[in-house]
């Protein structure tokens, strides 16, 4: 069996050299734009030409991820970062929206496609539609079991790459839109600000109810049958790629994992660490009380005398190390930067292990409990330990340089790239300095630009005029925004704009006695969320071409869906909803009418065109969408569209449960209160799963008009609402009435 590739992080280019010198066979890093990482900083065109090339020189790989949702003004940027990966010939291509995929197999197919695990591929059936689709890769959801992730990587013909080692969160990847709708930061879009690690108002107690540890597998990944072992890291500096990689190499090489490396990691940035689901459903991945980096433990606090704390380390400790402490009650350790020791009353530089020793704290230290735990949470010794070597700038580079030329007269300025030319009027000034002025000219073109090429700049000034450089910047954009290497790539795919009908209202419910009140002859179809042990009887009310059957989101064990949807197709039903892949894969190519749902993330054109390509009849827009952006969308859209108006958005979805006590749980479903920051949230868990939900639904009845869509959708789910809650609700809802404590999410800003 060929040992598996070891995938390292790269959020810059010191990291991605650093992961090359201590063994990663790939590494994966992104652009600028359209990264999941976007608060990482990233590469510029030309640094991801010259890693790039770098690599391949030392038979390495590299992927650039494309993994955010794009809207629709954005394409044209898309198209600039697409040429700049074809012409770095990188290796694949990490995405998750579906109209990235699409203009990569129309316009770039030189480029693999891989599928992000913010596609939340958690099954067998996910894999192999995607794999139908022209995916070479999938990367799986991070809670997947060993038995799990053998059965996908069996799969002939496809890559599976897999996480082993790096933060978690506490969602599915992809199904989270909690920094999306609390805050105006999306997941999706590569800005999450992490409301998960904060404290939660949980009964009479403050906890931090979904803060992860850290995922670290080690000697495990010796079981993994997969194409790829994937590092987490991109936010992480190269000191941290360079110890997590080494450490994975050493054990994929030798068998074994080396202890000391993995106290190395320990000391630059590491939560508690978890093998998460693994090994089968785990209770220990969550940190209830402490966030952040703690380091590795070295000790208990033995006393505090004044300002020195006793100590006796397990591992040494010097001068300028950082220690952290944790006190109880607080959320965050308290840290501190050693910068006096003694031993017996005698200053030292460095104390070894098993040494007494006591240190200064500094003023105003917080009260140290005995036996409280100490960390050793920065270490010089580790710092000095990973240094690596490099490539000299220029040394290595793919990417094509084309012959700019800018002329410069005094009624106007005329900038050209072989049969592309921009003009800049004037009339302009003569230049004090022309030296100066054409110096000027040549660094505002031939600087470092965000496009596949590199610029060859010849000015012309024979009248030595002047003109100022923000101008010339404008007229740089205006020029290399037109540019393309290949005459193949910078032309969108066209989309076949579907022509809107008046607006219709659809209803979905995942249990009919809460819409028993309703009059359903006011609505075009009742969508119906289904269980496997979903009674199809109970739908006889409803005339059988009303009803469409929706499929949830995650399901973990897709089998026990095969015999109801057989008998329900075999009823006559054939009007089915999905909202993930594995779906896709349940049910027959043919003879039936398919819809896409929200986590699908419809945000631009080309996503709705890929999906009436796939046969999907009808798309839903995302609730996480801005107004001008699906106001376009739905008038552009290749497909009729959906505007969820009303609906419990699910925060999250996530395997992990709080409730904790999987000994004695019968899996019922049940709904417990949280609180945060005067925010009441409601956690709905049945099965294994879990939700998370505001209080405050979502609701955009009083701006619905102003999107064009063909159907709107209210959805009564997953909450314990009465028929009578439901019709007063419906009531206010068609005649767009306000109601009170709901949210209109991003409706109103920017994500």
């Amino acid at each position: 069996m060929r040992k598996p590739e070891l995938l390292a992080p790269a959020g810059d280019l010191e990291a991605g050299y650093a992961a090359l010198y201590f063994g990663a066979d790939a590494v994966y890093l992104g652009l600028k734009s359209f990264s999941a990482r976007a608060g990482a900083t990233n590469f510029t065109p030309s640094e991801l030409n010259e890693f790039t090339a770098y690599a391949h020189h030392l038979d390495r790989k590299v992927y650039v991820t494309v993994n955010t949702v794009i809207q629709e003004h954005e394409l044209d940027a898309l198209l600039q970062t697409l040429d700049v990966c074809s012409a770095a010939k990188v290796d694949g291509i990490i995405l998750q929206d579906m109209g990235v995929a699409r203009v990569i197999k129309e316009s770039y197919p030189e480029l693999v496609l891989h599928a992000s695990t913010q596609m939340a591929v958690h099954n067998k059936e996910g894999a192999l539609a995607l794999k139908k689709l022209g995916f070479s890769r999938v990367v799986l959801a991070r809670e997947l079991t060993q038995n799990e992730i053998e059965e996908i990587a069996a799969i002939p013909g496809l890559e599976t790459e897999a996480f082993i080692h790096g933060a978690l969160c506490y969602a599915y990847s992809g199904l989270c839109l909690f920094s999306s709708m609390v805050g105006g930061r999306s997941a999706n879009r590569g800005k999450c600000q992490y409301p998960c690690r904060a404290l939660f108002q949980k009964g009479d107690k403050e906890t931090h109810c979904f803060s992860m540890k850290d995922m670290a597998l080690g000697e495990a990944v010796l079981k993994m049958p997969v194409t790829s072992l994937k590092i987490e890291g991109r936010k992480k500096k190269a000191l941290y790629v360079a110890a997590v990689v080494d450490y994975y190499r050493q054990i994929l090489d030798t068998g074994h994992a080396d202890p000391k490396r993995a106290e190395n990691i320990k000391q630059i940035f590491s939560r508690a660490w978890t093998t998460f689901h693994f090994n089968g459903k785990n209770n220990d991945v969550i940190d209830p009380d402490f966030v952040g980096h703690r380091g590795l433990l070295v000790g208990k606090v033995e006393a505090v005398l004044g300002r020195q704390l006793c100590l006796t380390p397990t591992h040494p400790v010097a001068r300028y190390d950082g220690l952290q402490i944790d006190l109880p009650g607080d959320e965050k350790p308290f840290g501190f930067s050693v910068q006096e020791m003694a031993i017996n009353h005698k200053s030292v530089f460095e104390v070894k292990a098993g040494q007494h020793v006591q240190i200064l704290l500094p003023p105003h230290s917080p009260f140290m409990p005995k036996g409280a735990p100490v960390y050793l949470a920065s270490s010089s010794r580790v710092k000095g330990a990973y240094d690596f070597e490099k490539p000299k700038p220029g040394q290595y580079k793919t990417r094509p340089e084309v012959d700019v030329k800018i002329t410069l007269t005094k009624d106007k300025i005329v900038a050209t790239v072989g049969d592309v030319e921009k003009v800049l009027m004037g009339p302009f000034a003569s230049a004090q300095n022309a030296d100066k002025m054409n110096e000027s000219v040549l660094k505002t073109f031939e600087k470092d630009n965000d496009y596949a090429f590199a610029a060859k700049v010849v000015v012309q000034n024979k009248d030595n005029i002047f003109a100022p450089v923000s101008k010339l910047n404008d007229l740089r954009r205006q020029l290399y925004g037109c540019v393309r290497v290949d005459s193949k790539h910078g032309v969108l795919p066209p989309v076949i704009t579907h022509k809107g009908s008046a607006a219709k209202w659809l209803l979905k419910t995942d249990d009919l006695k809460k819409i028993s009140l309703l009059n359903l002859d006011e609505f075009a179809e009742v969508l119906v969320e289904l269980r496997s042990d979903f009674d199809l009887d109970l739908l006889k009310q409803i005339p059988k071409n009303k009803v469409r059957l929706s499929l949830p989101t995650v399901e973990r064990a897709p089998q026990n869906y095969s015999k109801l949807i057989q008998k329900a197709l075999a009823s006559g039903y054939h009007k089915w909803e999905i909202g993930n892949w594995w779906g896709f894969e349940m049910l027959p190519t043919k003879g039936i009418d398919l819809t896409f749902d929200a986590p699908f993330y419809m945000l631009n054109t080309q996503s709705t065109q890929f999906a009436k390509e796939l046969g999907a009849s009808r798309v839903t827009l995302s609730v996480e969408d801005t107004l001008e952006n699906l106001k376009v969308v739905a008038e552009k859209s290749a497909l009729p569209t959906t505007l969820v108006v009303y609906q419990d958005v699910p925060l999250f979805t996530s395997a992990n449960c709080i409730k904790n006590a999987c000994k004695t749980c019968d899996k019922s479903a049940c709904v417990m209160p949280l609180k945060n920051g005067g925010q009441t949230y409601f956690v709905a868990i049945q099965n294994c799963q879990l939700k998370l939900y505001s209080e405050h639904a979502f609701y955009v009845g009083e701006d619905r008009s102003e999107v064009p869509a063909d159907f709107y959708r209210v959805d009564f789910v997953n909450r314990p609402y009465t028929p009578e809650k439901v019709n007063e609700l419906w009531n206010k809802i068609k005649l767009a009435f306000k109601i009170n404590n709901t949210t209109s999410g991003n409706l109103r800003r920017s994500i």
